[in-house]
């Protein structure tokens, strides 16, 4: 359901679009085309977009009563595929696995559980799947040289069809370090883009950027290497001072259009903010 608010009086003086957006030589540039606002605790963990352009918004609120009771307390960034909600979920700090829900386009829901190998961080930010419906990316919190690979449940025949355990396929290496990626999403077969918390400017130039993740190949279930680049900083726009979060990102193939989620700070954080943007000729 998608979940929109008036805009806080907080936040009227952080309107404003940007003409452009600083991106890496040779890469599309995008422009920035609309602002909007969604509820944070409905809608501030992240968000993807359907078929028919709506969009579908996570946040705390959203965590089902009985997955509560199971220990997941987190859900991240969300993605659709072929019909499918894919929820990244995660649990107490003692967690041994993480969680993958599914919702069919009938709403039938099946949980996958992985079980965290040696050394893999519990955390679960996000979920995107391959454009051919086939694989299931995620990622950790911190830093990080990685990104992990599963089959996409339900879709991937090597899955189980209602539900079960689900172990990582392989990894996409990165060829430099990334710090704690909140959400990513496929923009082409071999380009992801991924949105960061990093305000540290030691790994990049820009303060919570978005980043871009080139593959050699499209995901075929082997190891490969992504080259990962900055292309700008999201903004951090407000009327409130403080610490910003950013938050979800998504790709809608359809209309060509890049959503970022950046959670304001103080008494504006009520609120959270969706930048748009738009590619470039």
């Amino acid at each position: 359901m998608k979940r929109q608010l008036l805009v806080p009086v907080c936040l009227l003086a952080a309107l404003g679009l940007g003409a452009g957006t600083a991106s890496a030589a040779g890469d599309p540039q995008w422009a920035e085309s609309g602002t909007a606002y969604t509820d944070t605790l409905g809608g501030g963990q992240g968000l993807a977009a359907r078929a028919d352009g709506s969009l579908l918004y996570r946040g705390m609120t959203d965590i089902p009563l009985d997955l509560r009771i199971k220990g997941w307390n987190h859900v991240g960034d969300p993605d659709i595929a072929r019909g499918h909600v894919f929820d990244a979920y995660q649990g107490p700090d003692t967690a041994t696995s993480k969680m993958f829900a599914v919702t069919t386009p009938a709403g039938k829901r099946y949980e996958y559980v992985h079980q965290l190998n040696p050394g893999e961080k519990l955390n679960n930010s996000f979920a995107t799947v391959s454009p051919d419906g086939q694989w299931l990316v995620s990622g950790e919190w911190g830093d990080q040289r990685r990104l992990q690979v599963f089959p996409a449940p339900l879709l991937n025949p090597a899955t189980p069809p209602t539900g079960g355990d689900l172990k990582e396929a392989w990894q996409i290496s990165l060829d430099k370090p990334v710090r704690d990626i909140q959400g990513c999403d496929f923009v082409t077969d071999t380009r992801l883009v991924c949105a960061s918390n990093d305000a540290s400017g030691t790994l990049f130039p820009e303060i919570r950027p978005l980043l871009q993740v080139d593959l050699p190949r499209k995901v075929d279930g082997q190891p490969m290497t992504g080259v990962v680049k900055s292309l700008f900083a999201l903004p951090q726009r407000s009327v409130c001072t403080g610490t910003f979060e950013t938050e979800g990102v998504d790709y809608d193939v359809n209309s060509g259009t890049l959503r970022a989620q950046m959670i304001p700070p103080g008494v504006c954080a009520v609120a959270t903010a969706v930048y748009a943007y738009k590619q470039g000729t």
